[in-house]
Order: C-alpha cells, then sequence, then structure tokens
C-alpha cells in the first residue's frame, strides 16, 4: 500500500486553490489541475508499507492529535515549480510562523521511526500543497498570478492510500484525527 499522511485543509482554502489554478495554469497543453477534493498538505510520505502498517500509523496520529491543536496559522504563499530546475509540479508555498506545522511532522516522523522503523527521506520539509502536475511536453508559465491571501488551520491529519492511475492519483482515507 502506497501511503501517506496530510494535513487536510478546509474547503474554502481549496476552493480558492482551485479557482486560483484555474486562472493560473489554463486548459490544454498546459499542466494538468487537480482538483478540489484532491488538495491537501503532505507531512511524510511513507511509501510502500504492508496492511499491517495501518494500525500503528493510525495509533501514532492519535499521539499527535494536542500538536495537531496548535497549528493555527498557516498561511498560504507564493507559487512555486518542484523541483525547480525540472519541475514537475506547481505548487502553493505554506507558511508557518510559529513552527507549528514543523512540530506536528517532526512529531510525527519520530513516532513513525519507533514505531515503524521508518525513516524520512534526506529532502527537507517544504510545506506546500500541491495545485497540477506536469503533463510529457507541457511549459511552466513564466508568470503566475499571485495566489489568495489566505490563513487557515488544518481541518486534521489524515492517513492517506494513494493508487495511481494513468491520468491521475486517487486518495482514500484510512485514519484521521481532527484538528
Amino acid at each position: 500500500m502506497r501511503l501517506f499522511l496530510a494535513a487536510e485543509l478546509p474547503q474554502g482554502v481549496r476552493d480558492e486553490l482551485a479557482h486560483w489554478t484555474r486562472a493560473a495554469v489554463g486548459r490544454g497543453e498546459q499542466p494538468r489541475r487537480l482538483d478540489a477534493l484532491s488538495l491537501h498538505l503532505t507531512l511524510c510520505f511513507l511509501g510502500e508499507q504492508p496492511p499491517s502498517a495501518v494500525a500503528p500509523i493510525a495509533a501514532a496520529l492519535g499521539e499527535s492529535e494536542a500538536l495537531l491543536a496548535a497549528v493555527e496559522d498557516l498561511r498560504l504563499g507564493a507559487p512555486v515549480w518542484l523541483p525547480p530546475r525540472r519541475p514537475r509540479v506547481l505548487a502553493v508555498e505554506v507558511g508557518d510562523p510559529e513552527g507549528t506545522l514543523r512540530s506536528l511532522r517532526d512529531a510525527l516522523v519520530a513516532e513513525l521511526g519507533r514505531t515503524l522503523a521508518w525513516e524520512a527521506g534526506r529532502e527537507r520539509f517544504r510545506p506546500h500543497v500541491t495545485v497540477a502536475r506536469m503533463r510529457p511536453g507541457s511549459q511552466r508559465a513564466r508568470e503566475l498570478p499571485p495566489t489568495p491571501a489566505l490563513r487557515f488551520a488544518p481541518l486534521a491529519v489524515t492517513l492517506f492510500r494513494s493508487s495511481l492511475d494513468p491520468d491521475r492519483a486517487r486518495y482514500e482515507a484510512l485514519a484521521s484525527v481532527p484538528g
């Protein structure tokens, strides 16, 4: 099972990001826009895990409830192409001025390391919401409009199973802790 943990965005934030993405990248051979229901903020990509890992991951989520409650002031930032040299996605950065999102993520990584013997990748944590994926041969826009100036708190942290189809990824919620 291909698993990841993500902070769920309020519906209003998802809708605003979807609207911004439609205006920013348009249609046709441009990057493929993600629908509003697919938008989330990935905290930990766990990769392929056996079904037996779901219960320990759900327990680790339960341990993070107090830290999640402290994540109250996230802010949408600038649009960014990731990775910068050969982008595969268009994303919107998420500001975490109080560092509470990073604390939540660090606690989850530590707990998952203890319970699953899982290690986070070496890349630094860069909070963002992916809003579009590059298609083969598509070009990134040189200039993008400013993103909506929104502040928000996550609704929950959820364990998702990701299934990859040729056209898109499908996400199934397996466990969740409300914010």
